[in-house]
């Protein structure tokens, strides 16, 4: 049975029980299995035994926790076994001397995969999309091909998910329009389901970089600061329009998730119920697990694997000088 993530929607305890995982909550007593679990998340209140972190900590299992808004919090980060100081020193040193180089790849990734993503509905009829899709296929790689520092890529960067929100309104109904992105906290529907598929893809990106060399905390697009791994955010920023918002998009318009239904609105926020989440969760959960064809491999790959095999490509440019070119959705279609 291959590995896999636990949610955890209930106020509770866990804790260790021989060589399994419970949980002890409002409806009683569970069991998790150690053999087959490979991360936590936990949406509520919860209280850990430390002989249970010492048994995830030799398993090899990352525990993510995420606040009342959905937003992610924390990791329990388990001593990375595949720690290197080597690629540690050389990954500074590409920060230092080939920032720009990943951060623009970075940069473009995300511009060809809205571009992949937009260009399904402007097949379809939606012709409105034809001069963003235009704009992120032509000048969007001459304004990287430029001489620029990082704070022009990041209006670049900025730039492109500010227009891609705007096109919301040509393809979602209309209490799914986007009229501002907010953040902390959501205030509407759409700004709810992106702010949590995002809290999820951030920490998903995270146990795959945990099962590498890399040091999450050194990043090439974002700046590296405390606190944070920031390293995750630059790795998940590309998958973000073949994961995150192709999850929202076929949600929604699918009627899976509804306004009415799925979503607590308070005075000054809005957030995904319980129900809601859990119906996020397992097409996030579809999405992740979806294979496509890899165009360098030969054979199928998952979305999940996509992001490790991310992971390695930045490895192998830090390493071995080979070109770091960011996921495509065009390329494994």
């Amino acid at each position: 049975m291959s590995e896999q993530a636990r949610y955890i929607f209930s106020k509770g305890g866990l804790s260790r029980k021989d060589f399994s995982i419970q949980f002890r909550g409002d409806k009683g007593i569970h069991y998790i299995p150690i053999k087959d679990t490979r991360e936590l998340y936990c949406f509520e209140d919860i209280t850990l035994s430390t002989k249970l972190l010492n048994l995830l900590a030799n398993s090899g299992i990352i525990v993510h926790l995420f606040d009342y808004f959905g937003h992610y919090t924390g990791t329990f980060y388990p001593r990375n076994h595949l720690i290197s100081g080597n690629l540690t020193i050389r990954q500074c040193r590409a920060f230092t001397d080939n920032r720009m180089t990943v951060a623009k790849a970075i940069v473009a990734g995300i511009a060809s995969n809205i571009h992949f993503l937009l260009y399904h509905y402007y097949r379809h009829g939606k012709k409105e999309l034809k001069e963003f899709i235009d704009w992120l296929r032509v000048e969007v790689p001459q304004l990287l091909s430029k001489q620029i520092n990082i704070k022009q890529l990041l209006m670049i960067e900025g730039t492109i998910w500010a227009r891609f929100y705007q096109t919301f309104g040509i393809f979602l109904p209309e209490d799914f329009i986007l009229n501002k992105r907010v953040k902390r906290p959501p205030d509407n529907p759409i700004n709810a389901l992106i702010s949590f598929g995002n809290s999820l893809l951030y920490a998903k990106t995270l146990t795959q970089i945990y099962h590498t060399h890399l040091d999450p905390a050194i990043s090439f697009l974002h700046e590296p600061g405390e606190s944070r791994f920031s390293l995750s955010l630059d790795l998940c920023e590309v998958f973000k329009p073949a994961i995150v918002y192709k999850t929202i998009f076929e949600c929604v318009n699918n009627r899976k998730i509804s306004v009415t239904k799925h979503f607590s609105k308070e005075l000054n926020y809005c957030l995904l119920n319980e129900a809601g989440r859990k119906i996020f969760i397992e097409e996030f959960e579809n999405r992740m697990k979806q294979v496509f064809n890899h165009p360098v491999l030969k054979r199928k790959v998952s979305y999940e694997t996509a992001i490790k095999l991310d992971a390695y490509k930045l490895i192998k440019f830090i390493t071995e000088g080979k070109e770091f070119v960011a996921f495509s959705m065009e390329e494994c279609k």
